[in-house]
């Protein structure tokens, strides 16, 4: 049978694990044997009946970061002032503005009164709370260091945030130039060239393959515009699809972390955000297969997946992490593995990771900075292409009108 239990040793380390065993006594036995005391025990039901009571509307429900950054630190704190859970749950619910997330938290608080448990009732709503947070909760309720546990899920939504951020506000600059840039194509091949073409028209030249293929562009906006706008939504959403399969997420996360401009900030947000929930996950007394399965469920980019997975696979045969995630140099960089390294063998997996976080997480605020920088050479020649490509399919007709006059 399926199981997730919590045990103790005479240091008070905790240790939280969801395995198969045939009965109480058989775990109870072979904790025993590693110095643990098993301190509580529940068996899980089939995963086929956890997913029935996953409504599929509530997988569509999302609130942001910031919403769940806020609720996670005020539940913390009201915990933390003596507050029963339920009590404080139907009290954030209550000054809450967000109807959908009030929903939410009301059906939380009515299953906990019925007798469920937190991470039970957090479990419903995957849109919202995701397998890391969920786990991390059901450790600090069995544990009773649920109080614990909400701070470091609070620094560790406050670190994502304040990442993510950096990465749209580097991203922000090249995005209005390329938009403004496109909308500016628009107005010329609309309403300008039309004006300069009839000229050409009138003169009877021949007409220049790129000339020939502005205008072309031209009469498609003008007279079918809805069409090329039908065309224009329905690949964006074909892409969207595709991103999504298996075949998609390897291919862009092959991209990611090859192009030039943005593989040093893929690569440093996603070695960050490994680091900082591996440390997270140890320090709320997850075991390490079981912290690298929810990594490997958490990281979106497929690489990194791959890797974490096999990870789950080899260090169950014994072999150090480190050396794991030494066979993918090109997804985690030396100071990681070495890092990693020395956490294992000084017994400080954890502090060694969270330092190795915060490095990670300046290291990407300071090319945030520096992106629009980077990125400001490469726009300059990707619009003076386009502006020269326009100039000179204008321009050739004109030559061509004036050695026809000569």
């Amino acid at each position: 049978m399926r199981v997730f239990y919590t045990a103790k040793n005479f240091e008070g380390k905790v240790k939280t694990e969801e395995i198969d065993v045939k009965n109480e006594r058989e775990l109870a036995a072979q904790l025993r044997a590693e110095g643990y005391v098993m301190t509580s025990f529940e068996e899980l039901k089939p995963a086929d009946d956890v997913k029935m009571k996953v409504k599929l509307i509530n997988r569509f429900v999302s609130i942001s970061l910031t919403d769940k950054l806020m609720f996670t630190r005020n539940l913390s704190v009201m915990i933390s002032s003596g507050l029963p859970l339920s009590k404080a749950i139907k009290n954030i619910a209550v000054q809450t503005k967000k109807k959908k997330f009030a929903s939410t938290l009301n059906q939380i608080y009515e299953g906990i009164q019925a007798g469920g448990t937190f991470a039970d009732g957090l479990a419903k709503y995957p849109g919202i709370f995701n397998e890391l947070f969920v786990n991390m909760v059901r450790v600090g309720e069995t544990s009773g260091g649920l109080e614990e546990v909400l701070d470091i899920l609070a620094i560790q939504l406050e670190k994502e945030h304040e990442l993510m951020s950096k990465v749209k506000g580097a991203m922000t600059y090249p995005a209005v130039i390329i938009v403004a840039m496109f909308g500016i194509a628009v107005l010329m091949l609309t309403y300008i060239l039309p004006k300069m073409m009839s000229v050409f028209t009138d003169m009877n030249v021949e007409l220049p393959a790129s000339t020939k293929f502005m205008i072309f562009l031209s009469d498609s906006l003008r007279h079918h515009g809805f069409l090329v706008a039908t065309i224009g939504v329905i690949s964006i959403v074909a892409i969207r699809l595709f991103v999504m399969t298996a075949s998609g997420k390897k291919i862009m996360g092959f991209l990611t972390i090859h192009l030039p401009i943005i593989k040093n900030i893929i690569i440093k947000v996603n070695c960050s955000r490994f680091a900082r929930i591996y440390s997270s996950l140890l320090k709320s007394g997850v075991s390490s297969v079981e912290a690298l399965k929810i990594i490997a469920r958490t990281l979106t980019n497929y690489y990194y997946r791959q890797a974490i997975e096999d990870g789950v696979v080899q260090i169950q045969k014994g072999i150090p992490l480190s050396e794991i995630i030494a066979k993918y140099p090109k997804i985690f960089p030396i100071l990681t593995i070495q890092m990693l390294q020395v956490g294992e063998e000084t017994g400080k997996t954890e502090m060694v990771l969270l330092k190795l976080a915060e490095f990670y997480e300046a290291e990407v605020d300071q090319l945030s900075k520096n992106m629009s920088s980077i990125i400001e050479p490469v726009l300059m020649i990707f619009i003076g292409s386009a502006v020269g490509f326009f100039a000179v399919s204008m321009l050739q007709p004109m030559y061509s009108i004036m050695d026809s006059i000569k």
